[in-house]
């Protein structure tokens, strides 16, 4: 018995590592950095500055972290099914996570989008909200910001 699951377990070894690398790469290919030789007060203004289209839901500036609430955001034409009908409400919904990190000599801001698609769910639910990747879109807006919110202040970004 003790070499049939030392067998069943070689051979679920590799499986098992894969799905945990691809895990952890999951995990992470949203977060974006942004490292400045700002102080820790001006690169928190500027993260502030960058978000401040939407309302803050957590705005800690002991802890470094700023969390927007959900943002809906019309998705029209958006279809579903074998049949492709179109959902007249069809729509996302976006949260932004900023953090803001001292360091030796800089000061990093990371910053991540959290997204759900409205979708088709089945079941007794027929529609729900389901996660779906980051909008590049939305990414490269609060990059873009963010330079300009920082060197606004007399930063340079690295």
């Amino acid at each position: 018995m003790t070499t049939f699951l030392q067998r069943m377990n070689l051979r679920i070894l590799p499986f098992l590592l894969i799905g945990s690398v691809g895990g952890c790469a999951l995990m992470t290919s949203g977060m974006q950095q942004r490292a400045t030789t700002c102080s820790y007060d001006q690169a928190w203004d500027a993260a502030i500055d960058a978000v401040k289209d939407r309302s803050a839901d957590t705005s800690d500036k002991e802890a470094g972290l700023i969390v927007t609430h959900w943002l809906e955001i019309p998705m029209p034409g958006r279809k579903y099914g074998a049949f492709r009908r179109e959902i007249s409400d069809s729509r996302d919904r976006s949260r932004l996570t900023l953090r803001v990190k001292r360091t030796d000599d800089t000061t990093q801001i990371f910053f991540i989008e959290e997204r759900h698609s409205w979708v088709m769910r089945g079941g007794s639910r027929l529609f729900g909200w389901a996660p779906t990747d980051p909008s590049l879109e939305v990414i490269r807006d609060i990059q873009d910001r963010l330079d300009t919110k920082l060197q606004e202040r007399g930063c340079s970004v690295t």
